[in-house]
């Protein structure tokens, strides 16, 4: 039986195909399009999910969305009648878009699978709807490595549910408390992401990666005013502070006087109020995740934790959970946002609505490492580089790694295109740039001249997973680089008075271990473990590399400059090669350098994509 999940209209639409329970394939539609974010029907993921499997359009039994549209438009209708007639400009921009496109989304989508598949299917009596937060945990609790465990879902909001908690039994999975909309923890952060002057949905990761530069001095004022969190970590915020139930912006003049001012304007500089508002906004989400996975401890008995929903993706938060042992396991779905809602929508349908019994994978997880996109032969690389105009060489297995392990240790910067695309937004060595982690000047060389976004963003280790113990104050799996660790105290470097005495991204300019490239300047690391049965060649990248200089780690970036989506096939890869300062390529088995290339080529990526 093949399933396909689908997740659409929203942000960071996506597909993905199940057989029998299994994982065949799954893809951001972003990646197709390049457009960054892409909220369109996933045509393009879903005809890669097809042909990956080698099946057409007859042979899905259904079709599976990730959400209910009419319980989400009573939300919306609910809550402008409650605030009314606060917020009729939102509702009048609102209720067009809604009658047009997304109230009678089964209409809509049986319309674009017809228009997908020239294959007469009758999608009507095919097509299934999940719930938003069933979707989430589903995705978080079935791949799991958990015959049992707690599921906690935390996003911005999904029907009307905004936090849920979940438990899951072998194939079964209920949903057992909720809070609501306009109660919601993702919000708050997005209203702090908007008012530091970062793209809601997009920059809240900048606000977590800010965080370390600045204080946490808001913290009172903001469990003081606008957030209110019971013993069981529920809670309420003031909606007097927010316009996001019914305005068209996040916060409002309420909320600019208790901080201070106006929202910072986007591309304006830093100063030490967005870097402390940060550091705040991020400790009261660690203290509420914090004291809510207690209360789930304490109320299920389970000792295993899932996690999904946007918020999952604050690795720091996920670090402090797991260093406060609140669960003996904690497993984290990588594609946590709503793009994994595709994967969840499928596998809900195949254990909930079709009773399939459920066997535990024997390895870490179901997920396959998250390597579930598109793969590229020899003949389809080397078809698009020609196309392309590309010097190229085609090398050996050993050749390949000797020449990039030879490249990082000279201090190059190398776009690495290997084997099947991951799933989720974190590249993981199959779509990575990557570079030598103890050059002191790496770090800042990367953001500027390479990713073409903010100095102050830190970049995360890829290492060895047999060494991770070793570099970090951290000794489990964390595949999908969705937990922050501290570097070993003996890695890290003594600062002097006057180093100490900085503040602000000042910080930046002092190397703070023999790893620099990869420590935040709170000596943290955002940790990707490469194992070997996984990723084989990365792995064996990484290890030439160690071999050479004695580090088991390297920079990992995702292969993509700011405001682009991580790249998918060899085109993508030369382009983006050729409009920054990487001095290598590497696809497959092909290796291309910088310098050997038509300079007429090189094309001006700072300004091909919009800022995110």
């Amino acid at each position: 039986m093949y399933i396909l999940g689908i997740s659409a209209f929203y942000h960071d639409s996506a597909a993905c195909l199940l057989k029998d329970g299994e994982i065949v394939s799954a893809a951001q539609e972003e990646r197709f399009t390049r457009k960054k974010h892409d909220a369109a029907f996933p045509r393009c993921a879903i005809e890669y999910c097809l042909k990956e499997a080698g099946i057409g359009a007859n042979d899905i039994n259904n079709v599976v969305f990730y959400e209910k549209p009419f319980v989400k438009f009573e939300r919306l209708l609910e809550t402008y009648l409650a605030f009314a007639p606060k917020g009729f400009k939102s509702f009048a921009k609102a209720m067009p878009v809604w009658i047009k496109d997304k109230l009678f989304q089964k209409a809509a989508l049986v319309k674009e699978l017809n228009i997908t598949f020239s294959d007469d299917v009758n999608w009507r009596e095919r097509l299934l709807f999940s719930e938003h937060h069933l979707s989430h945990a589903a995705s978080a609790f079935y791949p799991s490595p958990f015959e049992n465990a707690a599921v906690l879902t935390l996003d911005g909001v999904g029907e009307w549910t905004t936090t849920s908690l979940a438990v899951g039994k072998g194939s079964d999975l209920k949903v057992v408390k909720e809070i609501h909309f306009p109660h919601s923890l993702g919000l708050l952060y997005s209203a702090f992401t908007y008012y530091t002057g970062f793209k809601v949905n997009s920059g809240e990761y900048k606000v977590m990666g800010l965080a370390p530069y600045g204080e946490p001095k808001y913290v009172d004022l903001i469990k003081e005013k606008l957030i209110t969190v019971a013993d069981d970590g529920s809670y309420q915020l003031d909606m007097s502070y927010f316009d996001y139930a019914t305005g068209l912006t996040m916060t409002n003049k309420k909320f600019d006087a208790l901080f201070g001012g106006p929202p910072r304007t986007s591309e304006t500089e830093l100063t030490q109020r967005e870097m402390d508002l940060a550091a705040s906004v991020q400790k009261v989400t660690e203290d509420i995740v914090t004291q809510i996975a207690r209360d789930i401890a304490r109320d299920t008995g389970e000792r295993n934790l899932c996690l999904a929903g946007g918020v999952a993706l604050n690795c720091v938060a996920n670090g402090i959970l797991l260093r406060e042992k609140i669960f003996e396991n904690i497993w984290i779905q990588p594609a946590a946002g709503d793009a994994g809602g595709a994967l969840g929508a499928a596998l809900s349908a195949w254990y909930l609505h079709h009773n399939s019994e459920r066997e535990v994978s024997s390895e870490r997880d179901a997920m396959k490492g998250a390597y579930l996109g598109p793969e590229f032969k020899d003949a389809e690389i080397e078809a698009e580089l020609e196309a392309c105009g590309t010097k190229f060489k085609k090398l050996s297995d050993d050749e390949l790694i000797e020449h990039v392990a030879t490249a990082l240790a000279d201090e190059k910067a190398v776009g690495w295109m290997q084997g099947r695309m991951e799933f989720g937004p974190r590249a993981l060595g199959g779509r990575s740039i990557i570079a030598d982690p103890r050059s002191p000047v790496m770090q800042k060389q990367l953001n500027l001249k390479v990713k073409y976004r903010e100095s102050f963003r830190p970049f995360a280790p890829s290492v060895l997973r047999e060494d991770v113990n070793e570099w970090f104050e951290h000794d489990t799996d964390s595949p999908y680089m969705l937990l922050v660790a501290d570097v070993q105290k003996d890695k890290r470097r003594t600062m002097t008075d006057e180093e100490e005495a900085l503040f602000g991204v000042d910080k930046l300019n002092v190397p703070r271990s023999s790893v620099p490239a990869i420590t935040h300047v709170d000596y943290s690391a955002r940790i990707q473990t490469v194992h070997a049965d996984t990723n084989p060649r990365y792995h064996t990248v990484i290890s030439k590399f160690k071999e050479k200089t004695g580090c088991p780690l390297v920079v990992n970036t995702s292969f993509n400059v700011r405001g682009e989506p991580i790249i998918c096939s060899p085109t993508d890869a030369f382009k983006c090669f050729m409009g920054t300062e990487l001095e290598v390529l590497a696809i497959g088995n092909y290796l291309m350098i910088k310098e050997e290339q038509d300079e007429s080529l090189k094309e001006n990526y700072e300004e091909r994509y919009g800022l995110d």
